[in-house]
């Protein structure tokens, strides 16, 4: 039966997929509507609405509380797109068509050892696709900030910064990460380093959250330099997206910068060994579709690449989420 609830899964993560981009749990955070005042607020079919919900109701996601009358659950709270921890976007993302469509081709990846974003959708890498089809792009990127916040969230409370004076966040995107260490840890100074484009727009997060005046920005690629000087570098889901030689190649270049006894933290997943279940395992086959040389990394195989870049492991915290803080130091 266990099988069984596996091989249908996919049924499920559909449904919801249907309830999320419909928004259902939105216009139900109020109070229970009927079917029909669901189906007109969101221009569906009354009866086949019905009978989704009806099963997701089944799985504890909205409950039937009068005839074709729902309402949310604890679980369907998630679904909603206010709520800190939500779910929405990334029901959206694994279920819109270019990564539905890569998965159904998983075959063809373990056959010829390519992704195969390009018979299928005509461009050599995912964030080609992203950068051609911007609707997808907004769902992917709001996936990502709201998985974000959950991993961040976790990495500050998981992680002793009080010895730091300088971070620097290599990579990281608008801020929102730099943004909640340098919030949490009031005698910190950081530097946001990202592609040019990427952090022009990034001081609207710095200033939200109150810590514009201990973070500036600079724009630039990791694989020609970093800044220079600080005694802790950050780099969060980077290293999964890139192959042991591009790895290699910029974390040299965090190496030459880095301050004498400085860190460098890498927050990754971790790949435990053997059978132990792990988020990461399932996570590494995502990143084996989608990526043409991503991964996630085992700690022998963080060991090997550190290594080759000139850092030792010293130690590796984890936090209440799937994620874990790999901390390493020049050798």
């Amino acid at each position: 039966m266990r099988l069984h609830q596996m091989i249908t899964a996919t049924w499920v993560a559909q449904s919801i997929y249907v309830a999320a981009s419909l928004g259902i749990a939105d216009l139900l955070k109020d109070r229970p509507k009927s079917v029909e005042a669901l189906a007109r607020e969101t221009s569906s079919h009354e009866q086949n609405l019905y009978r989704v919900l009806r099963a997701l109701a089944s799985v504890e996601i909205f409950v039937e509380v009068a005839p074709r009358e729902f309402a949310l659950t604890e679980m369907a709270q998630y679904l909603r797109s206010d709520v800190p921890g939500s779910l929405r976007y990334t029901s959206m993302m694994l279920s819109d068509y270019w990564h539905w469509s890569s998965w159904g081709d998983i075959l063809y990846v373990i056959k010829t050892g390519e992704p195969p974003m390009k018979h299928l959708h005509n461009v050599d890498e995912t964030f080609d696709y992203l950068t051609k089809n911007p609707e997808s792009g907004e769902i992917f990127n709001n996936a990502m900030t709201a998985w974000s916040k959950i991993v961040h969230t976790a990495v500050v409370e998981a992680y002793d910064f009080s010895g730091i004076k300088h971070i620097v966040d290599i990579a990281g995107g608008h801020g929102t990460l730099i943004a909640a260490i340098l919030a949490a840890n009031s005698h910190l100074q950081g530097t946001l380093f990202d592609l040019p484009h990427v952090v022009e727009n990034a001081d609207l997060i710095l200033i939200k959250e109150g810590v514009a005046d201990r973070c500036n920005t600079l724009g630039g690629s990791f694989f020609e330099t970093v800044p220079e000087g600080a005694d802790a570098y950050i780099m969060s889901h980077i290293v999964h997206d890139w192959g042991d030689e591009n790895c290699i190649r910029f974390l040299k270049n965090i190496h030459q910068s880095i301050a004498k006894e400085g860190k460098l933290l890498i927050v990754e997943m971790v790949v435990p060994l053997a059978n132990e279940p792990h988020f990461g395992k399932l996570m590494d086959i995502c990143m084996m579709i989608m990526y043409r040389a991503g991964k996630e990394r085992t700690v022998d195989e963080y060991h090997e690449l550190l290594a080759a870049a000139g850092f030792k492991m010293t130690r590796i915290i984890p936090t209440a989420s799937p994620i874990s803080v790999i901390e390493a130091v020049c050798v």
